[in-house]
């Protein structure tokens, strides 16, 4: 009983670390963006670049061998193609295409709101009365952002206020791609789904760029701005993705979001050192009022999925 009572401490602060590394991981993207984008003024070029070295560790894993009790129907097939292309495709593009214009602090706060985003689309489907918890994290997550628009002036910034739209697009895609992910990810296993949606994703952002970019383009990029676009696909895309799957097992949604929750702090520690991004008072004050809302939300009973807990 000993022995066992110990390995599952020892396997609950395994998923802690786990969940830990990846949020800092994650974090770590849109700093590594923004430094690549002091060469490469264009977000589809470094997102197609992250993308395409990622692609082939996930092609690796989609391709595994996994035993199913079933094999996958073809409405399973085309939900897999519809989630990858509107969870990590779309939702990608649309938060490269932010960072273009707002800090990298402020993407990763106002990306952190997708969780209140899923329990409200999930409130508008079932037609069911948010409860007083989930209200209070409604208001206190959007209030926390109404804050820092409100104090930043960014409602009379159009570039600022445009990368914030299209960031909240990203969450709100990547909100419904979670929602649509649940029954395939029993089905099918999280391991397994991800690495078909991101392979997917991959395949999409590549052909974007054959279709708007010029291949030429790639041949003026220097050395530097590479290995930043291999560091982003591996430090913040593959290590992390798998390393969250494996947390959740361990832990849980509920205590993952809590761990999770360090996500946009490092962002903004990271966006201060290696960009010199000034953080004020009332992006602070905003961030903690975001991350109360988004705790409060992702322990609600009612909601503690898996889906709660992972990070775009």
């Amino acid at each position: 009983m000993k022995n066992k009572g110990s390995e599952e401490k020892f396997q609950i602060w395994l998923g802690v670390f786990f969940v830990f590394v990846s949020s800092i991981s994650f974090s770590a993207k849109s700093v590594l963006a923004k430094l690549a984008y002091k060469e490469i003024s264009d977000s589809v070029t470094v997102l197609m670049l992250r993308m395409v070295f990622s692609l082939p560790f996930f092609l690796i894993v989609a391709f595994s061998k996994k035993k199913r009790d079933y094999p996958l129907s073809l409405k399973d097939k085309f939900q897999i193609l519809t989630l990858g292309v509107i969870g990590y495709y779309l939702a990608s593009l649309f938060d490269f295409w932010g960072l273009e214009y707002i800090p990298a602090g402020m993407e990763r706060v106002i990306l952190f709101v997708y969780p209140t985003l899923v329990v409200f689309i999930l409130a508008i489907i079932y037609k069911r009365k948010p409860e007083k918890r989930e209200v209070l994290a409604l208001v206190l997550t959007y209030g926390g952002i109404l804050f820092i628009f409100i104090k930043e002036k960014i409602i009379f910034q159009p570039l600022l206020f445009l990368g914030s739209f299209f960031v909240f697009l990203s969450a709100f895609f990547y909100a419904i791609y979670l929602i649509g992910s649940e029954k395939l990810i029993s089905k099918i296993g999280a391991t397994h789904f991800t690495a078909y949606a991101l392979s997917i994703s991959g395949f999409c952002i590549l052909i974007h760029f054959l279709l708007f970019r010029e291949i030429k383009l790639l041949f003026t990029i220097s050395l530097d701005t590479y290995i930043l676009c291999f560091l982003m696909a591996i430090i913040s895309t593959v290590i992390p993705t798998f390393l969250l799957t494996q947390g959740i097992k361990r832990i849980g949604s509920g205590k993952s979001a809590i761990v999770g929750s360090v996500g946009p702090v490092s962002t903004i520690v990271f966006a201060y050192f290696f960009l010199g991004e000034v953080i004020g008072i009332s992006e602070i004050l905003g961030t903690c009022l975001i991350i109360l809302g988004v705790l409060i939300v992702s322990n609600t009973k009612k909601n503690k999925s898996h889906t709660l807990s992972k990070t775009p």
